[in-house]
Formats: structure tokens, C-alpha cells, sequence
């Protein structure tokens, strides 16, 4: 039958194209975990202050035979580079030239017969000197 165009009766249907789902942004997870004990250790640092705090900032620097040692401190406002971390109404402000050593880390506050103090755990560590008061990645 001749309906005045020039499409055959048998003419495929149109092909779509190749669509591919959209992907869903991963959570991304964070640079740093503390554990239960490091949070209230540092609630109670940050209480005794006396003064606001945007959070503690940690980063590395160079020192000790391995290398590389944690920094903290207060941070009085978030610098424009600072990775940011907030768990359990702690904000932990990461320096932005740390975030490769730290990335990963689990941060612990451990209380001990003879010392107390924060202990890293960082998955990147290649090694500690002796007396652990520095890494290298």
C-alpha cells in the first residue's frame, strides 16, 4: 500500500541511544575517626579552655628520627584550606598540608599507669622511631 511517502512499510523503530544511570556520589568517607575516649578527652580540653574554639587542629610537622610528628592544638577560627570533621560535637580541623599523612587515621585517647595522651593509629605508617614520638609514610 502506497500511502505518498517514500518509508517501506518494514522500516525499523527508532534505536535509542545507549543510556547509562546516573551515578550516585559516594559518601566520602572521613579524613580522621576518633573513639569514644578521644571525644570526651577533647570536649573536656575544649570546655577548660575558657574561651570559643571553632575545634582542634591537627597536622604534622617535621621532627624526630622517623620524620614526620602529629601536631595539635586549638584552633580559634577554620582556616580556608582546613579539612573538616565534626563527630560527636567535636570538630577536628585538619590542615590541608596533613590530609595525605592523616587520611585514614583512627585518633584514641589512652590513660596509662605511668602516661595519658592522644595515639594514632594511622594505616599509611611505614614506620615509628623507637621511643614513637615520630613516623614516616
Amino acid at each position: 500500500m502506497d500511502t505518498g511517502t517514500n518509508i517501506p512499510d518494514s522500516a525499523p523503530a527508532a534505536v535509542a541511544p545507549d543510556v547509562k544511570p546516573k551515578r550516585v556520589p559516594r559518601a566520602r568517607p572521613a579524613a580522621i575517626n576518633l573513639t569514644a575516649a578521644a571525644v570526651e578527652r577533647v570536649k573536656a580540653l575544649l570546655d577548660k579552655r575558657g574561651k570559643p574554639s571553632a575545634g582542634i587542629r591537627i597536622g604534622v610537622k617535621t621532627k624526630g628520627c622517623s620524620g614526620l610528628s602529629y601536631t595539635l592544638e586549638f584552633a580559634d577560627e577554620k582556616g580556608p584550606a582546613d579539612e573538616v570533621v565534626q563527630q560527636d560535637g567535636v570538630t577536628v580541623l585538619i590542615d590541608p598540608k596533613a590530609i595525605l599523612f592523616i587520611l585514614g587515621t583512627e585518633m584514641d585517647y589512652v590513660e596509662e599507669k605511668l602516661q595519658s595522651g592522644f595515639v594514632f593509629r594511622n594505616p599509611n605508617e611505614k614506620g615509628r622511631c623507637g621511643c614513637g614520638e615520630s613516623f614516616h609514610v
